[in-house]
């Protein structure tokens, strides 16, 4: 690649058209396949009113590394390597499950997860967490779209709604008793989260407040079974979006509370969360980020088992499901130029107000807000805009039922599968697994140690590569997703151009990128069928 393909880089940045409006569009270049696709996406700035809180972007890259403009007039993409892995390494995030005597019991051996950003700030999240009160872990990942505020918002708050539509009638009545008596309530989640992970803090008492109707609703009811694990995720999902969509609707009279809702609204983002309770899989989707499962067959070779479908023009199941939701006369225009009616790729999100309210409740509430245009805050009403809602957030729910021979699950935004394939990824954290236990050291020690002895061990482990491996499985996917070459090697040159590539350039060559892998235990899964 080197000079060449960095200066064609250059030269089709600084020949782009840039459209200047409600945002800025961009021509942008997605390797797929080994073929070139173009399309257009709308790019907004996210700003929040001076003095209150902002989403900064949680991996910022340094400024020596990254470039500002195409219009610098000394641009190199020149990184060292151990420059290349501070930046590729700056989200990592693992998280091993041990009990108290330090064991495994879990089916969840560990999760190792990464991002990188190509927006600023970035659009993607994460969540993972293990269920307190109700059995299992979660693990999520939210591509956002139109600014990161749903994204954040939908991270922080989804698994609190799992979690609760899981809960027995008898521990919702004990958080009802004792939050009416102001007393401490037991927590529901255990976080893990990396230290960058932002929050919304001044929302969160608010948040509380609208998960508490939430389980009074739950109590109402009346049931004793409660729900299924499929119903409390579609549940979750779809009372979680009301809330968002009702909450800015609400008088509020603090100000920022009141913008923070706004930006949450009028931006969305896709989900995909996994519920894993022994050997029980759950996997609810709205959108288009993807989860893949790793399967090591009896002959040693991989497979590859999709757990979710995208939503979007692509697929003709969503194709179909919206021409029965609206009248035979907008069948041609549900789908322009394969977004939903011509403006968003996946066809369920959170948010995204626009395509869900009518344009008389649109304009009530931006006519009765502040100066939304500060919040980069549109009204905006496509063409064909007759019979709203045209998009949902409720998910798809998968169930598998987890064999021995289910090794991994990888979860990620699209900004992945853009790159690679299920197949290519699931064979880059096979043989990134293998390498790892090839590459394990040798302690076995002759008598007497001595220091040329530890220095020649030393460089057999150096000799065998084990210093250069990306030890997080998520970081070594971006590597490839971002570096590799025609023949699925990743080019030193290349990932040093896209880490570089300035902030007006880099969304055209690549998306936020968000990884999660689960590792399972196989030992567990194989005694749950011994003793079943």
């Amino acid at each position: 690649m080197s000079r060449t393909v960095s200066s064609w880089i250059l030269n089709s940045a600084r020949n782009s058209i840039v459209c200047q409006g409600k945002g800025r569009w961009y021509s942008i270049c997605i390797p797929n396949r080994n073929k070139i696709k173009w399309k257009l996406v709308v790019s907004k700035t996210h700003l929040f009113p001076a003095g209150g809180y902002t989403l900064d972007n949680p991996f910022p890259l340094q400024k020596a590394f990254r470039h500002t403009s195409t219009e610098e007039e000394h641009f190199s993409f020149q990184l060292s390597p151990s420059q290349i892995n501070d930046i590729l390494r700056a989200g990592e995030l693992s998280h091993k499950t041990l009990d108290l005597n330090g064991k495994t019991s879990s089916s969840v051996l560990r999760f190792e997860s990464n991002q990188l950003a190509s927006n600023s700030p970035m659009e993607d999240r994460r969540s993972a967490a293990t269920c307190l009160q109700t059995a299992g872990m979660m693990f999520g990942v939210f591509d956002g779209h139109a600014g990161s505020a749903c994204a954040q918002a939908v991270s922080e708050r989804l698994l609190h709604y799992i979690a609760v539509s899981l809960m027995s009638r008898q521990s919702l009545e004990e958080i009802e008793l004792a939050v009416e008596s102001m007393k401490p309530v037991r927590p529901i989640l255990q976080w893990h989260r990396h230290q960058n992970d932002v929050e919304y803090r001044e929302i969160t008492s608010q948040y509380f407040e609208n998960l508490r109707v939430y389980w009074q609703h739950l109590l109402d009811l009346d049931t004793e079974l409660g729900f299924s694990l499929e119903e409390a995720m579609v549940c979750a999902f779809k009372r979680l979006d009301s809330d968002i969509s009702l909450e800015v609707q609400a008088p509020q009279e603090n100000e920022l509370m009141r913008n923070i809702a706004l930006q949450v609204a009028f931006s969305g983002a896709t989900a995909c969360v996994a519920h894993v309770d022994g050997v029980h899989l759950h996997v609810a989707n709205t959108g288009d980020c993807r989860a893949v499962l790793g399967v090591c067959e009896e002959d040693g070779t991989w497979s590859t088992l999709p757990l979710t479908r995208d939503h979007n023009a692509c697929d003709e199941f969503e194709i179909r499901r919206l021409k029965r939701e609206h009248p035979r006369s907008e069948e041609r225009t549900l789908f322009v130029n394969d977004r939903l009616l011509g403006i968003l790729m996946p066809s369920r999100a959170f948010g995204d107000v626009q395509l869900k309210w009518s344009k008389e409740l649109q304009h009530s509430v931006l006519e009765n807000s502040c100066d939304v245009e500060a919040l980069n805050i549109y009204q905006y009403v496509p063409p064909n805009y007759h019979t709203p809602p045209y998009l949902t957030a409720e998910p798809e729910v998968t169930y598998h039922k987890l064999r021995s021979k289910d090794k991994f699950l990888v979860i990620a935004s699209d900004g992945l599968w853009e790159m690679l394939s299920n197949e290519k990824v699931v064979k880059l954290v096979a043989g990134h697994l293998t390498e790892l236990n090839v590459q394990k050291p040798q302690l076995t020690f002759k008598k007497p140690v001595n220091l040329g002895y530890m220095h020649n061990l030393l460089l057999q482990r150096k000799s065998r590569g084990l210093a250069s491996l990306d030890q997080n499985i998520a970081t070594h996917l971006i590597r490839h997703a971002i570096g590799s070459n025609e023949y699925g090697e990743v080019d030193p040159e290349k990932l040093a151009a896209m880490l570089t590539l300035p902030e007006d350039l880099a969304r055209m060559y690549r998306d936020d990128i968000t990884v999660t892998v689960v590792y399972f235990n196989s030992e567990t899964i194989a005694n749950y069928y011994r003793n079943n």
